[in-house]
């Protein structure tokens, strides 16, 4: 009882005070449930530094990847330091344990030509004309569904930031979108034509055909309802043969990095409070510069014909 009390205090400071979004915060308190799981009566208040260091051997004996396991010893930083503050506790268990190495590891990325295949493929499916075998209801789906992965790819937007566009959210005069981010931070996004163009024939032709009057909400689905988080990873999963919307989304950023845009531009696009969220594609910019390296400098091409050959 004093763990779900606890928790129950700690996922209200969150919401409030963070302004964290209900799934972030359902995130942190289904790993600090686990974590409570594994004390026994000890409880949350009572967890040693030897208590975090068996929880972190217990997920990897579970085959928990390295970067999931940073991610929740992240969330056991997050309370013990609110603890710390508020008095609760007189030292923080997870000081000096070292978060795996592997939160580092740059996450999957498409390659541009499956990204240009996968776009490709929608804008077809979206400049079928009603009749032949299209219903207009059907047209207006495929416009959406091509709206929809060209903003992901074109802004590196989340699957819940897509979700919650708003018809006032665009700026298609300047090609850019006002994007609500983790804790109701708003960015300004810039999209390229290609994304301006398919929201245009999504807001000419397909939207009346599903959106109620009134509805606010961008995207809808084909009752007219605002789509999810959850549409949106199925629609993304459908259209490239199983990758995700994160997918999509470190796919830009990998390919911005990969055609010479800096980190701090790449931090504004995608939204991390950090930049050192955003080193993870540092690695990208680095291969780059390698092939440059072995391209241009003389003492490479003395040993070759062709560059990065020995």
């Amino acid at each position: 009882m004093e763990n779900r009390a606890l928790l129950d205090e700690y996922g209200s400071f969150l919401r409030v005070e963070r302004g964290l979004q209900p799934l972030s915060v359902e995130a942190y308190l289904s790993d600090l449930q686990q974590f409570a799981g594994l004390l026994g009566a000890r409880g949350l208040l009572g967890a040693r530094r030897e208590d975090v260091a068996g929880f972190l051997a217990f997920l990897a004996g579970r085959g928990i990847s390295a970067r999931a396991m940073a991610r929740k010893l992240s969330s056991l930083r997050g309370l013990y330091r609110w603890l710390l503050r508020s008095g609760q506790v007189d030292a923080d268990p997870t000081l000096h344990t070292r978060s795996p190495s592997g939160w580092k590891v740059l996450p999957k990325a498409l390659a541009e030509s499956a990204v240009a295949a996968t776009l490709a493929g929608a804008e077809k499916r979206a400049a079928r004309p009603p009749g032949a075998g299209t219903s207009a209801r059907e047209r207006g789906e495929a416009l959406r569904d091509a709206a929809i992965l060209e903003v992901l790819y074109a802004g590196g937007l989340r699957a819940s930031e897509v979700a919650t566009l708003t018809a006032g959210s665009l700026d298609l005069g300047s090609a850019q979108l006002r994007v609500l981010g983790k804790g109701d931070k708003e960015r300004v996004v810039p999209i390229g034509r290609a994304a301006v163009q398919a929201l245009e024939h999504y807001l000419r032709e397909g939207r009346p055909r599903l959106a109620a009057p009134r509805e606010a909400r961008l995207f809808v689905t084909s009752r007219g309802r605002p789509v999810t988080r959850q549409f949106v990873w199925k629609l993304v999963k459908r259209a490239t043969g199983g990758a995700s919307p994160h997918t999509l989304r470190h796919s830009c950023a990998t390919h911005m990095v990969d055609h010479g845009a800096d980190l701090r531009s790449v931090q504004t696009v995608l939204g991390h409070a950090d930049i050192g969220t955003t080193e993870i594609y540092t690695h990208v910019a680095m291969a780059r510069l390698r092939a440059v390296h072995r391209a241009h400098h003389p003492r490479e091409q003395r040993w070759g014909g062709k560059a990065g050959q020995p």
